[in-house]
């Protein structure tokens, strides 16, 4: 089992992960554990929970948790399981001034301290702080709120490399279109996609409109610690500052992915979120959030027919994940130039799995 996660740091020697990772549901299971609960997931915008007591249930996989805001105006991440007999108190989006369990009654604050159990008078050393809903570390971007179940990296390492390419953009004011933002399910690895995503080198033959709105050939890819970052040079092309890490060149798009399922993908016209959620082994919903900045440069350029270049990227993944179960099928090879993105994807995912 440990040899399936040895990837050589060398990518001219390395070969890429066996096709069990992405087919075996024992792995998948591994992944639950050691990957989605130590590392940062995005949760939501902030404006879902913008005034005192509203609560959104969502989860991490299969963890249910809950987001509040309470009178003091602070934002909270909270397990979503009742310390009594492990009820889910929240079932729906609310407005509320407590939790309060529909089992047996037990009452939460919207910070998750326990305020009140009928029938407990006998109880000793009753309540504790075993008793509080337990809080969930919570990581914060302006508006984007992300969360961690027991992060094995800190937020602000995380988002770095994104702040120092973006921060200048009034990013809290992009407005988020609920009408341009969809699911989308896959029949495959939550992996594949990501795999997909991280490498440039399939435009040119599977994205025939995309690759006539970019330079493939200035097409960069970078690394730095959990995040890759790809630029694509085209027009229409951003306004940047001085002194911007990226001056003199014409960026039509950042693509951030955020290890392992986060990407943030820049354009002129605003901001595209997707949220790759693991399904099952073979089954992946991605989420498409849009929020923009200029409605006028949508229809131009890399950022626009995303619909379009998510069908075709599902079609392509879709027959990966087939691919990848065969019998004569166990590990490739990397491009040195144009794989280097899933070569660092690779190296994280095993260091994880080990």
């Amino acid at each position: 089992m440990r040899a399936m996660w040895s990837i050589d740091p060398d990518i001219r020697r390395a070969s890429t992960l066996p096709g069990a990772v992405y087919s075996d549901p024992a792995v998948f299971a591994l992944q639950r554990e050691r990957v989605f609960a130590r590392t940062w997931q995005f949760a939501m915008d902030e404006h879902r929970v913008k005034t005192a007591g509203q609560c959104v249930p969502w989860s991490i996989l299969d963890e249910p948790l809950v987001m509040t805001r309470d009178a003091d105006d602070r934002v909270h991440c909270l397990s979503n399981v009742c310390t009594h007999r492990g009820t889910v108190v929240v079932e729906g989006e609310c407005h509320a001034q407590a939790l309060r369990c529909r089992y047996h009654g037990r009452r939460f604050g919207l910070d998750g301290k326990f305020l009140s159990m009928p029938e407990f008078e006998g109880a000793e050393n009753f309540p504790s702080p075993k008793d509080d809903l337990p809080r969930v570390p919570l990581g914060r971007w302006g508006r984007f709120l992300f969360a961690s179940l027991a992060p094995s990296m800190p937020f602000d390492a995380l988002i770095a490399p994104v702040r120092a390419r973006v921060d200048w953009m009034p990013v809290d004011h992009f407005v988020f279109d609920a009408a341009a933002s969809h699911d989308y399910v896959v029949n495959a690895n939550w992996a594949l996609y990501c795999d997909n995503y991280l490498e440039g080198f399939h435009i040119p033959y599977v994205h025939a409109s995309l690759a006539g709105a970019i330079d493939y050939g200035q097409y960069t890819t970078a690394c730095a610690g959990a995040t890759v970052l790809q630029t694509a040079i085209g027009e229409p092309a951003f306004k940047l500052p001085a002194g911007h890490p990226d001056a003199g060149r014409s960026v039509a798009a950042w693509y951030f992915w955020l290890f392992p399922t986060t990407m943030l993908n820049f354009y002129p016209w605003g901001l595209s979120i997707n949220v790759v959620q693991p399904l099952a082994v073979d089954r992946t919903r991605v989420s498409f959030l849009s929020f923009v900045w200029d409605a006028s440069k949508r229809s131009s350029g890399a950022g626009s027919g995303l619909d379009r270049v998510e069908r075709e990227d599902e079609a392509v993944v879709e027959a990966v994940q087939r691919g990848v179960r065969s019998r004569l099928y166990e590990r490739g090879r990397y491009s040195p130039t144009r794989e280097t993105g899933v070569h660092h994807f690779h190296r994280l995912l095993a260091e994880h799995l080990r």
